[in-house]
């Protein structure tokens, strides 16, 4: 898989397009329900581009798991998301959720959100995927 987003990768073209064409690539992972991006600006998260259903277009940093890993600029793996307290519910089904921030120099650009309708679906080689991911995309930002 990580090849494959390393030969879409892009910097002639515009973010929002190589994002596009990267979440479709992680949308083939097995027994997931979402994945996508979501942008930073200003301390807040905004929805980028996604597969699945409708999600939640702000998260501040600090709050569920993708501003709680956006804040604290690490890879987050959430075996129960019923457990996590301030998880922000945007759909019933998941279970559980990797978040990886995506950092240019210091700074949170955005990050790399996995929903999983079962508990327990992450694990070290999904954060080791999508921190590799992580660094090739930093360089659009």
């Amino acid at each position: 898989m990580i090849e494959k987003i390393k030969a879409i990768i892009d910097d002639k073209i515009p973010l929002v397009s190589n994002l596009s064409n990267v979440s479709a690539i992680l949308n083939e992972m097995e027994d997931i329900n979402w994945c996508g991006f979501y942008l930073a600006k200003d301390e807040t998260l905004y929805l980028g581009p996604f597969q699945g259903e409708v999600a939640c277009t702000t998260i501040p940093f600090g709050k569920g798991v993708c501003g709680t890993a956006a804040q604290t600029k690490k890879t987050l793996i959430v075996d129960n998301v019923l457990e996590f307290k301030g998880h922000i519910a945007c759909s019933s089904k998941s279970r559980s959720e990797i978040v990886t921030p995506i950092i240019k120099g210091d700074t949170v650009v955005g990050v790399i959100d996995i929903d999983s309708p079962s508990f327990s679906r992450f694990n070290k080689d999904d954060q080791d995927l999508l921190e590799e991911v992580a660094r090739k995309l930093a360089i659009l930002f």
